[in-house]
């Protein structure tokens, strides 16, 4: 037993010298997990940030210059004041995504007691921000209205008031969800990636005939090579977690670090046994990024981490209970963001372990009968 610790851990050190030769590598290390990290939580906002909007003010009223007023950083732009004519060839020009236009006599009509209609002009192909912008435009125009009313005549107390209450993220900030799910997305990444590349490079150097002379099995190639990919992936995450998120994006971590380590390592186990299933598959690096297309973005997009679970069709839902990132999503999501402990996420753990035993079993085997078509 200790000359198959011995074997495990010398060859997991020539594993770890190989990478730090690789500066390609290394420089991919470097980038996912610091300059992705946050890239992916500042540019791509999900909420309403610094929309372009402009105001079509046919009624110079003093409600709707209050309007116009209402609309500031940072969801919007400072709104520019254009004319009716400019609407069509300034939405076709894409420079801006909401026009409201507020017709005459609108102040009048409103203090009379009738429903004066007002006209919001989207450009829809700016998708994020039309979906999000419409709901916040119509909820400031509303609200302004109900303000300036409430100056001229009573109006009744409203039976319901509704107090909303944003756990985990008070403020909403996008940064504080896209940054640490591209933590998670990451590990996922790069686990398959640099076992899948230590097999192939070894495989193309020829390096890996080198092993079959030495008195060493497959088992004990197959576990250096998961522990230290796992390893390199296990630190790069902790470094990305405290210099990054709670460094430069100043995101709070609600939970225990550690027990999401412990969670990362049970996936890392099942993850780059995956990498070096597909690298037994491909014949070379080219092939082995195409492989990986296919199979990193269902694991990634239908893994809870984008979208929630619960809305994808119950067929989908069920089968991405065999993927180890549906769980390791739940388990981080939970961790990270909601301070959960062992208590609540152990069913998650259990799940990796269970789907990590089999996918390295599964590994092995594929592993074995590459060795042996080589010998």
């Amino acid at each position: 037993m200790r000359d198959h610790l011995m074997n495990i851990y010398r060859l997991g050190v020539k594993e770890l010298w190989s990478l730090r030769r690789d500066p390609m590598m290394l420089f991919l290390i470097g980038w996912t997990f610091t300059v992705a990290i946050y890239m992916a939580a500042t540019t791509v906002p999900e909420t309403l940030h610094k929309a372009p909007i402009a105001i079509v003010d046919e009624d110079q009223s003093a409600l709707s210059q209050r309007i116009a007023a209402a609309f500031y950083l940072p969801r919007f732009t400072p709104p520019a004041q254009i004319a009716v004519n400019e609407v069509d060839p300034a939405l076709d020009a894409g420079r801006f995504t909401f026009v409201l236009d507020i017709p005459p006599n609108f102040q009048r009509d409103v203090l009379a007691g009738r429903s004066p209609g007002m006209q919001l002009n989207v450009d829809a192909t700016r998708m994020s921000q039309a979906f999000s912008g419409n709901a916040y435009v119509q909820q400031i125009v509303m609200g302004e209205v109900g303000e300036f009313v409430q100056r001229y005549r009573d109006s009744a107390t409203p039976p319901v008031d509704l107090a909303l209450r944003a756990r985990f993220n008070p403020s909403l900030e996008q940064s504080w969800f896209g940054g640490l799910m591209e933590v998670v997305n990451n590990v996922t990444m790069l686990s398959i990636i640099l076992t899948g590349a230590a097999l192939i490079r070894e495989r193309e150097h020829g390096t890996i005939e080198h092993l079959l002379v030495m008195p060493v099995t497959p088992t004990e190639i197959m576990f250096a090579k998961v522990w230290a990919c796992a390893l390199v992936v296990v630190v790069a995450a902790t470094v990305s977690l405290n210099l990054v998120i709670r460094g430069a994006l100043h995101v709070p971590i609600e939970g225990s670090l550690a027990l999401f380590l412990v969670g990362t390592t049970l996936h890392l186990f099942a993850t780059t046994s995956m990498g070096i299933f597909m690298a037994t598959i491909a014949r070379s690096m080219p092939q082995f990024g195409l492989l990986l297309m296919l199979t990193l973005m269902p694991l990634q997009i239908l893994s809870g981490s984008l979208t929630p679970r619960e809305s994808m069709p119950v067929l989908v839902q069920n089968l991405m209970l065999l993927a180890p990132t549906t769980h390791f999503t739940e388990l981080s999501q939970a961790i990270l963001f909601r301070g959960a402990g062992l208590d609540i996420v152990w069913k998650p753990f259990l799940w990796l372990v269970v789907i990590g035993a089999v996918l390295f079993s599964l590994s092995l085997a594929r592993f074995r009968k590459a060795i042996a078509q080589m010998a």
